[in-house]
């Protein structure tokens, strides 16, 4: 297959990590790479140029199933661009929700900071909060989707 490259040369192009390509590799969100005789991976110009969309969908925190379905929508040149834009504010919703779930876990922080007195004293509120039963559930903060890459 000419114009291909090997996996390190495909990492190095796309931003990707040669363990994140087989990764993906492996969940289905790139085909089975070609491979030499010797089994090295070979990659075409259009698997980097989809390594490179699912670089940037993830550099925007879809996960992985969400990627998948970008993905399909992508190579899907009869799609509907309303299916696309609904995954995104989608997307957007999910993450306002847990900029704000961020934002009320600093500000709880921040306040016990302030009433801890940080000296050499064994009194410290940060630990009697954590130790102490919070009857709001809402308190906790929820993950619908890994904050990972």
């Amino acid at each position: 297959m000419s114009g291909s490259v090997t996996i390190g040369e495909a990492a190095k192009a796309t931003g990707v990590s040669a363990k994140m390509i087989r990764y993906y590799e492996q969940t289905g969100l790139l085909p089975p790479a070609d491979r030499t005789a010797s089994g090295y991976r070979l990659y075409a110009e259009n698997d980097l140029h989809t390594l490179r969309f699912v670089r940037r969908s993830r550099d925007l925190g879809f996960s992985v199933e969400d990627i998948a379905g970008l993905l399909a929508l992508w190579q899907d040149r009869g799609r509907a661009s309303a299916r696309v834009k609904a995954l995104a504010v989608q997307h957007l919703t999910d993450l306002r929700r847990r900029i704000g779930e961020l934002e009320a876990m600093a500000r709880t922080l921040t306040s016990l900071a302030a009433h801890c007195s940080g000296d050499s004293r064994p009194d410290c509120p940060i630990l009697d909060d954590l130790a102490a039963e919070h009857s709001q559930q809402s308190r906790r903060p929820r993950r619908t989707k890994p904050l990972s890459r």
